[in-house]
């Protein structure tokens, strides 16, 4: 992935329970550090001995740096715990509302966000890519392999939980996400080419494929299970048990980064149209009609990254700038309808591991990552206010909540 490079409801229906005997028992090694991290007390020997509260973070934030991961308070922004770990990690939520699944070379390793302790508790994958949350179910997609990871994210905890495995024909950069029936839909490819995806009933039968899709890349969910996946020449739509192509308005208009919102109808996503270029610098993005496969095209003025996309409390389109500003975007209306100035004026590195400014939305709230000034803002969605900041040691990268 050049501009989202690897490494990335209602609980699951009744067909889960046919599918049982496919699932296999994964073995677990029990965690060095505890799920609550145990603070180091003050004073004389007495209260050193005695036992301390384990830390509960509210509402954690996560966000990497280059040789750890910060753990902070997401009302006041206060770092809770520094994460000592080398090498450059990925954050995904997990789908439990407590842990975050930290992208590594070897795999997906747990963090407990809350207790603001990292685990030793890792699904071994090879080139761990997309994780997916959807319908209370969690998937795991590993680059290498092909191998395709489901679980209940509730089971998380207490090691590894019982998982169902699925293995694509060829390795590939890759996605899957599970529905509520119990369908899979998994893109199609090889290491040289991705054509589409195909959809998987409960048993793993194949009910539906496109190989109309090329560069198949990334997925969202809208409204009404409608599930969402990039293609160099438009987006692949599954809606009720089919699979529609909305094309692009030119022959290369590249979708593969997309962000949907449950309540809404509409998905954001971005906009490339040069396929020579070592670094596109867009400044229009898509919106895409699920109900219509109307796409329509959005000039923002200014450019952005592949960590610009989000969407608001209310579905509304969220993307910040490379001029600083986080926009919001009408997505009915395709229109932006106001800006609110958060950071300095930033130019997107080339390197796509290289940190630059991020945003990451959770409830009305807009965390914005500001890493040339090594700073967190955390911004009011509906104004624009500025309501919490925090400066760090380290440049923050990736960023991801509970």
């Amino acid at each position: 992935m050049t501009d989202t490079p690897p490494i990335s409801g209602p609980a699951p229906g009744p067909d889960t329970q046919k599918r049982i005997h496919m699932r296999t028992r994964t073995l677990w090694t029990p965690a060095l550090l505890s799920a609550g991290l145990v603070l180091a007390a003050c004073g004389g020997p007495a209260e050193e001995a005695a036992e301390t509260d384990p830390v509960e973070v509210n509402d954690a934030l996560v966000a990497t740096y280059d040789g750890g991961i910060y753990v902070l308070d997401g009302e006041t922004l206060e770092v809770v715990e520094d994460l000592p770990l080398e090498g450059f990690n990925r954050l995904n939520p997990a789908g439990d509302g407590q842990h975050v699944l930290v992208t590594t070379p070897t795999g997906f390793r747990v963090l407990d966000a809350t207790g603001a302790a990292l685990s030793d508790d890792e699904f071994p994958a090879a080139e761990a890519g997309h994780v997916v949350n959807h319908a209370g179910v969690t998937v795991l997609f590993a680059d290498g392999s092909g191998e395709v990871t489901i679980f209940d994210p509730q089971d998380l905890g207490d090691g590894l939980p019982e998982t169902e495995t699925f293995t694509t024909e060829h390795p590939h950069h890759g996605v899957a996400v599970e529905l509520a029936n119990g369908e899979l839909l998994v893109t199609l490819g090889d290491e040289e080419f991705r054509p589409g995806v195909q959809v998987l009933d409960a048993e793993r039968n194949e009910i539906a494929r496109s190989e109309e899709c090329p560069g198949v890349h990334g997925e969202s969910a809208a409204a009404d299970e409608t599930i969402v996946v990039g293609c160099e020449n438009g987006v692949l739509v599954y809606r009720d048990g089919a699979l529609t192509k909305i094309d692009s308005p030119d022959e290369y208009g590249r979708i593969g980064n997309s962000r949907g919102h449950e309540d809404s109808r509409f998905v954001l996503g971005d906009y490339k149209v040069d396929p020579e270029a070592e670094l596109e610098r867009p400044e229009r993005v898509s919106v895409i009609d699920t109900v219509t496969g109307e796409l329509t095209l959005v000039d923002v003025g200014t450019s952005y990254s592949f960590r610009s996309l989000a969407r608001g409390p209310e579905g509304e389109g969220l993307l910040l700038g490379t001029d600083g500003a986080l926009h919001v975007i009408d997505m009915e209306q395709a229109a932006v309808t106001a800006s609110y100035p958060v950071v300095d004026a930033w130019e997107e590195p080339l390197e796509w591991q290289e940190a630059r400014p991020a945003v990451f939305v959770r409830g009305d709230t807009a965390y914005v990552s500001d890493p040339a000034a090594l700073k967190i803002y955390a911004v009011d969605v509906a104004t624009g206010e500025i309501t919490a900041e925090t400066e760090l040691a380290g440049a923050p990268n990736e960023m991801t909540g509970v």
